[in-house]
């Protein structure tokens, strides 16, 4: 049951997290957004590293961490560049078959899944597909008027990077505290990231971006956090549930920016409503 209640946390966490992106990528661009959800997430962390303390690190720990690390930045640029040309509808679900590539790399690795929790996970992602896509966006892409397959190809390898930082992050969850495994992205984004821009002068921010990357900061943080706790009782099961978080952003949008659900986005968020259902049962 934690695996579910993590994967479910973070999907939110991470929603809100590409609700806000959507909007700070077409105002800073996708650096600056990146340097500075970066700088956000580094001081909501350190006081968890303080709390934790230094821990014991091998080899492996190390590699994992730098995995995790330099897997989510990675992601993050791409998927904020590609958000900048392309709609939430269409990258958003690629980007969510994130949880489908940890889980796989996961059951490679060793972990055990049963039958019928495979079968659910199954489900489960084919409604998160089906609750990303977005008709209106599709018609645009027929018509010419987005630049979709720029988008759609970073998206994707956004997807692959993402699914291999969560599976670092879960496997190093398993042994370190919670705040070690969010630390690295941080580290790595404000090193390799917002330092050189500042540096150089090129670090935007506006007024209207403020709320935008500190909301997006805080939630890739709060995100990676649940689902490290969650993948301590399944990386497979909280990876997969996690990467909803873009049929949850559909919903959003529709909410604050009253951009209209089809019918096959209220069937998909119906079907990852009613394999949750079931994967709870399960777990239980």
């Amino acid at each position: 049951m934690v695996a579910v209640l993590g994967g479910l946390g973070a999907a939110c966490a991470w929603a809100v997290a590409l609700v806000c992106s959507s909007r700070s990528t077409r105002l800073l661009g996708p650096w600056s957004v990146l340097a500075w959800v970066m700088l956000v997430g580094l001081a909501v962390t350190v006081p968890g590293l303080v709390v934790a303390g230094l821990p014991e690190l091998d080899a492996e720990a190390l590699a994992l961490l730098a995995v995790g690390g330099f897997g989510n930045v990675g992601g993050l640029l791409l998927l904020y560049t590609a958000l900048r040309t392309g709609k939430v509808g269409i990258v958003g679900p690629i980007v969510s078959t994130e949880g489908a590539i940890a889980a796989v790399v996961a059951i490679l690795a060793g972990e055990s899944v049963a039958a019928g929790t495979g079968a659910t996970l199954a489900l489960i992602v084919v409604g998160i597909v089906l609750a990303g896509i977005d008709r209106q966006a599709e018609a645009e892409v027929a018509g010419g008027s987005r630049p979709v397959g720029r988008a759609a190809l970073l998206a994707l390898a956004a997807a692959f990077a993402f699914g291999a930082g969560i599976y670092a992050t879960g496997r190093v969850g398993e042994e370190l505290p919670i705040a070690w495994a969010v630390l690295p992205a941080r580290l790595v984004g404000v090193v390799a990231v917002a330092i050189p821009l500042v540096l150089s002068s090129r670090l935007r921010l506006t007024r209207r971006a403020v709320p935008l990357v500190v909301a997006g900061g805080i939630a890739e943080v709060v995100g990676f956090a649940l689902f490290a706790l969650g993948a301590r009782d399944g990386i497979a099961v909280s990876a997969v549930l996690a990467s909803q978080f873009a049929g949850i952003a559909a919903v959003a949008a529709f909410v604050l920016f009253h951009e209209r659900l089809t019918r096959v986005q209220v069937a998909g968020a119906a079907t990852i409503a009613a394999g949750v259902a079931l994967l709870s049962w399960l777990q239980a």
